[in-house]
């Protein structure tokens, strides 16, 4: 790898929180990684009668967006939004935004955010309400649920924000590229910091989707196994607040230093056999890290524990870090949480660097030996503590929208001379 390649800057996760079925907040979701906890459960949602299991964020109902701490959001009021604002609530994350926005100034703050189908619960559940001549009902406003636009620009008024918004919709990359959107942004001088991260939440049209795609596992995902049978689907919120690295930052700051994108467009629901588009995605994160893979420490896998996704990811994988780096995925955790996954994973593997540990896989039993084990993938079922200083996070979508993220302690940046780059 050319250290001197022309790079980007790194940029500091200063602050990060989530919500997903393993609670809210990055305490709960550190606490169920490490006891390799699932949040997983037999689908009751809506009124799917499907044979499969679920990621089901609670508490996402009792949330108010007419009266919450920024009064008069309620045109925006679909499940989706009100995840997202129970994302914001926790970890100080909304302060912590405040006071970028106070020393930056709000129109320098962007919000860059990932979701892939936004608040279509929202029109499914008014589609129920039509009247005798087909109209929807009049209390339903498509620009502030459905529209994909409605996350981003939502986000945006619930923290007084006046820059640059934007959402981007690549199926389950969609969250992992909004952490380069920003890089760019930022390099750019558009702003000077950007919220980025991702929501999505459950509905009709996913599950019933999937299941039509024959995706739909009848037991809790088991990403890697043996016997995998497919995904289960989850919702999940989570964002991170984005800003230049300082000369010498502490020595636990996770930084942002490389972020790879590919698109192969093999097919429109299928990855290429051999990962082709993915392992080009990885090795620009690399270049632009510009890093070697043996400098990565942990691999939070795609895995969606589907056949051929598994299967192409690990030759990608495989072919670049052979089986000498701990990897695994958090998917049986948590579900695929789709356009919210990548920066849900993005999370994981801060809280993984930060706290020094390995989350577990749950679910995974045995680990396919054809596409994991000796030459192959150092696959990690359990949890276990680990000096890691780098993580890599790959998210790749349909279409072969990919994405991969490198992520860095700054004592182990500093350490490969990153003060000096």
């Amino acid at each position: 790898m050319d250290r001197s390649a022309p790079t980007l800057p790194p940029l500091r996760l200063s602050h990060a929180t989530a919500a997903s079925c393993l609670g809210h907040g990055l305490a709960a979701q550190a606490a169920a990684l490490r006891a390799g906890r699932s949040g997983l459960k037999p689908c009751d949602f809506e009124l799917a009668d499907l044979p499969t299991w679920i990621g089901e964020v609670q508490g996402v109902d009792a949330v108010d967006l007419e009266h919450g701490p920024v009064p008069g959001l309620g045109r925006f009021d679909c499940r989706n939004n009100r995840l997202a604002e129970l994302a914001l609530r926790q970890d100080g994350f909304a302060q912590a935004v405040e006071q970028a926005a106070a020393r930056h100034g709000a129109a320098r703050v962007g919000v860059f955010v990932g979701t892939s189908t936004s608040g279509i619960l929202q029109t499914e559940q008014a589609y129920r309400r039509r009247d005798a001549q087909g109209a929807l009902p009049a209390d339903f406003h498509y620009e502030g649920t459905q529209s994909n636009a409605s996350l981003a620009d939502f986000v945006a008024r619930r923290l007084r924000l006046q820059g640059p918004a934007q959402v981007i919709s690549a199926a389950c990359s969609s969250s992992a590229k909004v952490f380069a959107t920003a890089q760019r942004m930022i390099a750019a001088g558009l702003v000077d910091c950007a919220v980025v991260g991702g929501v999505d939440s459950l509905c009709l049209t996913t599950l019933y989707g999937f299941h039509a795609l024959e995706l739909l596992s009848p037991q809790p995902c088991r990403p890697y196994d043996a016997e995998r049978k497919g995904l289960s689907l989850g919702e999940a919120g989570a964002f991170v607040l984005l800003e230049r690295a300082p000369a010498r930052p502490a020595a636990d700051d996770v930084l942002l230093l490389g972020c790879g994108e590919s698109s192969d467009a093999y097919h429109m629901s299928s990855p290429h056999p051999e990962g082709l588009g993915a392992r080009l995605a990885m090795q620009e994160a690399l270049r632009q890290a510009r890093m070697q893979a043996g400098d990565i420490g942990y691999i939070n896998l795609h895995g969606t524990a589907t056949p051929s996704n598994d299967a192409a990811e690990s030759r990608a994988v495989s072919a670049l870090f052979g089986d000498a780096t701990v990897c695994n995925s958090t998917k049986g955790a948590t579900g695929h949480t789709l356009g919210a996954a990548g920066g849900l994973e993005a999370v994981i593997c801060l809280l993984a660097l930060r706290e020094g540990f390995v989350p577990a896989s749950p679910g995974t039993r045995e680990a396919d030996a054809a596409i994991a084990g000796p030459q192959r993938l150092r696959y990690q079922l359990h949890s276990s503590t680990c000096a890691a200083g780098f993580a890599m996070s790959n998210s790749f979508g349909f279409g072969g929208t990919n994405c991969s993220l490198v992520l860095g302690r700054a004592d182990a940046w500093m350490a490969l001379g990153g003060d000096r780059r």
